[in-house]
C-alpha cells in the first residue's frame, strides 16, 4: 500500500499556560497554515529553544497540548546540546527539558524534548485497509532519484482523529533526498 510521506520540522506544543508566560496573558495562536492532520495548523507565533550549547527558533503548533514538548531532528538536538531521546509524540516521561523564551518572557520546561519517532496516522478504515493495526511496527520503502531507502522501524497510529500519512524528520528527509511530499510503499 501507498502512503503519502511528509517531512514534520522542528517545532514545538504548548500548554496554554506556557503560552500565556511566552507571550502574555489574553494572547491566542494565531493558525497560519493548516496541517495535513484535521485540527493541526502552524502557529504564526514562534519560540526561541534554548539548550546548554545553542539555541533555535522554531513554530509553535496549535491547538494547545495538555503538556510542552520540543520535537526535534536530532541534528538540532546537537546544536542544542540536549540528548533529545527518540520517542513517540506525547510520551516525554525522563526526556530532557530546556528554556523557552517569548517576546514577553521565558521558562524552563523540565521534560519533553523529543526526536520525534517516524510514524504513519491512520483512520482505523486505513488500517484495515492495509491490514496493519495500532502500534505496529512496519517498514516503508522510499523511492527517490539518488537516494532510495527502506525506513524501518515505522510505528503505526491507528485513530479516528488523523488523515493517513508518514511523518519524518528533517534528517530522515535529507537521508533520502526529499523535497515536499512524496509517496511511499508500506512493507510488512
Amino acid at each position: 500500500m501507498k502512503i503519502m510521506v511528509e517531512t514534520s520540522a522542528r517545532h514545538i506544543h504548548v500548554t496554554k499556560e506556557v503560552f500565556a508566560t511566552l507571550f502574555g496573558e489574553g494572547a491566542t495562536l494565531t493558525n497560519k497554515k493548516d496541517l495535513s492532520q484535521p485540527g493541526q495548523f502552524a502557529c504564526a507565533e514562534k519560540v526561541t529553544v534554548v539548550g546548554p550549547k545553542g539555541q533555535i527558533t522554531m513554530s509553535i503548533l496549535g491547538p494547545f497540548r495538555s503538556a510542552s514538548q520540543v520535537e526535534v531532528a536530532l541534528t538540532d538536538a546537537r546544536k542544542l546540546g540536549i540528548a533529545a531521546p527518540v520517542r513517540e509524540s506525547g510520551d516525554i516521561e525522563g526526556t530532557p527539558g530546556c528554556k523557552l523564551v517569548g517576546p514577553c518572557g521565558e521558562c524552563e520546561i523540565d521534560k519533553g524534548v523529543i526526536a520525534a519517532k517516524r510514524h504513519i496516522h491512520f483512520t482505523p478504515e486505513n488500517a484495515k485497509e492495509c491490514g496493519v493495526e495500532d502500534k505496529q511496527v512496519v517498514s516503508v520503502k522510499i523511492n527517490s532519484p539518488e537516494r532510495s531507502l527502506v525506513f524501518g522501524d515505522v510505528v503505526v497510529r491507528v485513530s479516528e482523529k488523523f488523515a493517513p500519512a508518514m511523518h519524518i524528520d528533517t534528517d530522515e528527509s535529507n537521508a533520502a533526498g526529499i523535497t515536499g511530499t512524496v509517496d511511499g510503499e508500506i512493507i510488512l
